[in-house]
């Protein structure tokens, strides 16, 4: 049974999706891809376990007191689309790496940053499993499905090299600066 709740985050409102014990998606308002018809309510005892733990994860990220997120997921689509989403937990805090380098990492042929780029995009758990980590060749902001504002203020909490050079946001909140 798919069961949601709403949390707040500095960078706005967050929607959870939860199947039994596994969080399934994670999105922030308005974000592309966002589940339009999503309605939190009651929740199964397995599915509010996993609400509070990714809760009070996603706090302690966002308070710079954790890292690498220990939350049980599902990982539901592609096989392609799994591959690479499991290729992106891999990629450490504060660190980036281009679309290409990531699709070379996956054993592609060159030539397949695009299509690394499209699954990327369809990540349903946006902050834990890090695509925001991914850069556009030369280290563009490109490709945020939360939007680049949030792509560049999470690049700054994690204190990432390249974020000191990215213009800052006009919403301190989403600063972290």
């Amino acid at each position: 049974m798919t069961s949601y709740r709403l949390i707040d985050s500095p960078l706005g409102a967050m929607l959870l999706r939860a199947d039994g014990g596994f969080l399934t998606g994670v999105y922030f308002e308005g974000q592309k891809y966002y589940p339009h018809g999503a309605v939190p309510g009651a929740v199964p005892e397995s599915a509010a376990r996993v609400f509070d733990a990714a809760a009070a994860q996603i706090a302690a990220y966002f308070d710079g007191s954790l890292e690498t997120f220990a939350v049980p997921l599902r990982l539901l689509g592609t096989g392609f689309q799994t591959r690479v989403w499991e290729a992106l937990r891999a990629i450490p805090f504060g660190e980036t790496l281009s679309y290409g380098e990531l699709a070379g990492q996956l054993g592609l042929p060159p030539g397949h940053a695009r299509a690394v780029g499209g699954a990327v995009g369809r990540n349903p758990l946006s902050v834990i499993v890090p695509c925001h980590r991914v850069l556009g060749a030369g280290g563009d902001l490109t490709g945020y499905a939360g939007g680049t504002d949030r792509k560049r203020a999470l690049l700054r909490l994690e204190g990432h090299a390249a974020a000191a050079r990215l213009p800052i946001m006009q919403q301190s909140a989403l600063a972290f600066a």
